[in-house]
């Protein structure tokens, strides 16, 4: 079961018209990619996928991506469930509410267990790995962990384990987090990827339905159940390439988002788009090929660091450090720094953009700079951290 319904208002105005799952992400993915593509790789192919918000461009996404990699006839589908609005006249209230709207789906299929993802990650994951180590521990509760410098992890959900790796604390974003047995200096955090048992899941979400918590699965229904005493476990998160220092990022904020990109144009990039025994499905297009081509009076273009997606042109431009989406353009002269141009943006000639993320469709007229003024900037776009936003369907002039 996959959380795909969040409003995502610390991205907006990227999120003004679309869900944060359907929110374009490396050129060619949207992010709901990385989590369903985990799902398939892992051998999951029965998924029911909880939207609520701006849902409408999310589902065609994810119907023509994925229609033609599952089989009915082997009972495979990613379902599409709203809110049900069963039990109380009201929208999804938190991530457990989500799951407790929708028990009729664990009536009917009575899983065994069930994975709970959240829509909005970029990482690489072998589920069935932590399905195992779940069986292996008999736990109720399996929560990923990623482990990160203990200081860095105050702004996060932290576990606290024994030598065994059984949690015995869960913690909002501690003042001072808790070290791992035998290495103080890291944390274990939350992902956000559970594997409950399916009657300890039922259990627990209609016990957190009738009190007036926040129905949180961090903030209420996990520190209730280690209350009761619950098996609860935390997976080392591991990706299919074993590396020691696995990449995973919560697509959360402008800044995390804008970050996040910044790591893909590395030269060496740690997650890893192009790694075939692990690919990353998404919908694309019948677009041409990029082409990076001279412009007028033989204007010799410059890209370097850069991820270039189908039917992009740049025609004697210069581009440094920045993700062009399918069929952007950028015409003669202009200069796109450290910048990611959602699909159809067209740059116009002599036009300089410098660390700047602009949304779907956008006509930059010729000349035109942002990024370099952000007091100018912040009279018509969204300023932050030193990134300027430029929503879809503006009008520049």
């Amino acid at each position: 079961m996959v959380l795909a319904g969040g409003e995502g208002q610390r991205l907006h105005p990227l999120t003004s018209h679309r869900a944060k799952p359907g929110v374009r992400f490396g050129g060619t993915y949207r992010m709901i990619d990385f989590t369903l593509s985990n799902c398939i790789n892992s051998g999951l192919r029965r998924i029911h996928l909880l939207t609520q918000y701006a849902s409408t461009s999310l589902s065609s996404h994810v119907r023509r991506t994925w229609s033609s990699r599952l089989s009915d006839d082997l009972d495979e589908f990613v379902d599409f469930v709203p809110p049900q609005r069963l039990f109380a006249d009201r929208w999804y209230a938190g991530t457990a509410d989500a799951i407790f709207q929708n028990l009729f789906i664990l009536q009917e299929g009575r899983p065994e267990a069930v994975l709970l993802l959240s829509g909005d990650h970029a990482y690489k994951m072998d589920y069935s790995a932590m399905f195992a180590h779940h069986e292996e521990t008999q736990a109720d509760l399996t929560i990923a962990a990623l482990t990160v410098p203990r200081l860095s992890a105050t702004s996060l959900g932290v576990m606290d384990v024994d030598a065994k790796s059984r949690v015995v604390g869960f913690l909002e974003k501690p003042a001072d987090p808790p070290g791992v047995p035998g290495n103080p200096e890291v944390a274990l955090v939350n992902m956000g990827v559970y594997i409950w048992r399916t009657r300890a899941l039922v259990e627990a979400i209609s016990a957190d339905a009738r009190t007036k918590s926040t129905h949180d699965f961090g903030r209420d229904v996990i520190p209730a159940a280690l209350a009761q005493g619950r098996p609860v476990y935390a997976y080392p998160f591991t990706d299919p390439g074993g590396n020691p220092h696995p990449y995973w990022r919560d697509i959360g904020t402008l800044e995390s988002y804008w970050q996040a990109h910044m790591d893909l144009v590395a030269p060496v990039p740690e997650l890893d788009l192009y790694d075939p025994e692990w690919p990353i499905y998404t919908y694309k297009e019948p677009l041409p090929p990029a082409k990076v081509v001279c412009g007028e009076d033989f204007c010799v273009s410059e890209v370097s660091d850069s991820l270039l997606s189908a039917g992009c042109i740049v025609c004697g431009a210069h581009v440094k450090r920045s993700v062009l989406s399918p069929g952007v353009r950028v015409d003669t002269c202009a200069d796109v720094n450290e910048s990611v141009l959602m699909d159809d943006v067209f740059v116009g000639r002599g036009a300089s953009l410098n660390r700047v993320i602009v949304d779907e469709g956008v006509h930059i007229p010729p000349g035109f700079r942002i990024g370099h003024d952000p007091a100018e900037d912040a009279k018509r776009f969204v300023v932050t951290s030193g990134i300027t936003v430029v929503p879809k369907r503006v009008v520049l002039e």
